[in-house]
């Protein structure tokens, strides 16, 4: 933690630098005894290379009316506000503390748009229709009132990513005539997710005993860990097969005997499955799974399509936001859906 007032020149140096800052954890909730941090991040500073690249695909111009969904330092609305006027700009924060600290540091700044203290999810109805919306929180799934609140024409930036990992795309949606909207992804970026869509989960809800349920279903795998697990934070095959096989998560590590381990979990019932990848011998990898879905064989079938399609990174997907509120991710063009398990 670094303080302003006990040491201003590490705090300038953190706050000119590249990077996000963390400015809240577990929702500003009480710290354990002797403990500096909390375990959940939940609020920051984005990093600044990211917001200037999402204010890029916000694409404002003269007199647009502006929604920023998530205040958290109030940074983001200080630069709408030099650009477009503080009286085209709302935010909405869901943290009292968060909004009301970005509040004064803003009127400090000299600068005065409307914080309100609400759900993002839900907007800002009696502000709308707006122009631009900016979303600085992770979401995965995107409420109709964010389109409907939105100007045919209006373009909506969002981070969006699917349950598999925290990572998420920025995508660049256009609000279409008849309540639709669409767009390509961006580029991938990771933000903490709107509270309502965290996603959790725990071994002792899939393996209570910790040994193998009766139905657990035994086989090999022709993948390797390189295939599918990866240091990379930003790594294109997360993401698709999150899009691939949407209801799960996974975390990945070593078996006491030293094998990479990937586990799945199943968020919708209590699928689940383990692969416990052997490095010198990949034909000897085993599986284990359980439950409604055969998860391996989903993220297998998978990692096959990528492979096949050429293996496309993020920008090549695209999301379209039905009238009804569906959610159509596409590869190439709209139309193209990806075939989703």
């Amino acid at each position: 933690m670094v303080s302003k007032t006990d040491d201003p020149e590490e705090w300038y140096r953190w706050a000119y630098t590249d990077v996000p800052l963390i400015t809240q954890w577990d929702d500003g909730g009480p710290l354990r005894a002797g403990a500096d941090r909390g375990d959940l991040a939940t609020s920051s500073s984005s990093m600044p290379s990211v917001v200037f690249s999402m204010l890029a695909d916000l694409s404002v111009f003269e007199g647009a009316k502006v929604l920023e969904i998530g205040t958290g330092t109030g940074w983001c609305a200080a630069l709408l506000s030099a650009r477009l006027g503080e009286d085209n700009v709302v935010s909405v924060e869901i943290d009292e503390e968060v909004a009301e600290t970005a509040r004064k540091a803003l009127a400090a700044a000299g600068w005065h748009p409307k914080v309100r203290l609400g759900e993002g999810l839900q907007g800002m109805p009696e502000r709308a229709p707006y122009d631009r919306i900016l979303v600085t929180a992770g979401v995965r799934e995107v409420p109709c009132t964010w389109v409907r609140q939105t100007r045919p024409g209006g373009v909506i930036v969002l981070p969006w990513g699917p349950d598999f990992t925290d990572q998420n795309a920025v995508v660049r949606l256009v609000v279409a005539g008849d309540g639709s909207a669409g767009g390509r992804f961006t580029g991938p970026v990771r933000f903490m997710h709107v509270r309502s869509q965290r996603v959790s989960w725990a071994f002792s809800d899939y393996l209570p005993d910790g040994d193998w349920p009766a139905d657990t279903r035994e086989s090999t795998t022709t993948l390797t860990e390189t295939d599918v697990v990866t240091d990379d934070p930003f790594a294109a095959v997360d993401f698709v097969l999150g899009l691939l096989v949407p209801g799960c998560s996974h975390t990945v590590g070593r078996s006491p005997s030293g094998k990479q381990t990937m586990w799945l979990f199943g968020l919708r019932d209590r699928s689940w499955a383990a692969t416990f990848f052997d490095e010198e011998n990949p034909s000897a990898s085993r599986v284990y799974q359980g439950g409604p879905r055969s998860l391996w064989d989903e993220v297998e079938a998978a990692y096959r399509w990528w492979v096949e399609q050429g293996r496309p990174g993020h920008e090549e997907f695209g999301l379209t936001v039905t009238v009804d509120g569906r959610q159509e991710v596409w590869l190439g063009d709209p139309g193209e859906t990806v075939p989703a398990h």
